[in-house]
């Protein structure tokens, strides 16, 4: 599976506005193409940032939908866009359907480790995190995403309202810390965000 996904930052004072385009359209925009498998959502309608992911059986097809596609979606974040970028990773370890819908939490950390050692990271997702997630309230789904070349990625944890997210913080603390400690990796960002739409097809 991989994931195709676009971060946006912009006016807050327009992101309404972009955000009601992409819910009008964004869904079934996607869902007309080869490949597709899901869609995510998530605003700072605070500061003024759009984080998207769409979901893909395969890397081509993640590209393919981006050639077709990207003309409509500038068209649907302007005039709220003043920064965009796109990038495609492979999926490492991810829940099931999310449990959850619209109006959720939503945490992003993003992460540069040697790409040598994501089988590693991989690992530890699974059978260290995700238990933990999932005896945490709230948890509604997780999904740890990297580009193999540059070993830059992503963890995003899905809580299914905003007080689960907030409660959340010192456990996913924890689990980040233990992660830094067995593998080589440095946490370069983390962001909350609301689920704007949360659809994925397995």
């Amino acid at each position: 599976m991989h994931v195709r996904t676009t971060y946006v930052t912009g006016d807050p004072g327009k992101i309404d506005e972009a955000l009601d385009g992409l819910r009008a359209e964004a869904v079934k925009l996607l869902s007309e193409q080869p490949g597709y498998r899901g869609y995510g959502l998530f605003a700072d309608r605070e500061i003024g940032k759009i984080v998207m992911g769409s979901w893909w059986d395969s890397a081509e097809h993640a590209h393919g939908s981006d050639d077709q596609l990207k003309q409509r979606r500038a068209e649907l974040l302007s005039p709220f866009a003043s920064s965009m970028s796109v990038m495609t990773f492979e999926a490492l370890g991810y829940t099931r359907r999310p449990q959850a819908a619209a109006g959720a939490g939503f945490r992003l950390a993003r992460f540069q480790i040697p790409p040598g050692a994501l089988d590693d990271l991989a690992g530890l997702f699974r059978s260290t995190a995700l238990p933990r997630f999932e005896e945490t309230p709230g948890f509604a789904g997780a999904a740890l995403l990297a580009d193999r070349a540059t070993g830059f990625g992503s963890v995003g944890t899905i809580w299914r309202d905003r007080e689960a997210l907030a409660a959340s913080r010192g456990t996913q603390a924890g689990t980040r810390a233990k992660a830094t400690s067995e593998v080589p990796m440095n946490v370069i960002a983390l962001e909350e965000f609301e689920a704007v739409i949360l659809e994925r097809l397995d």
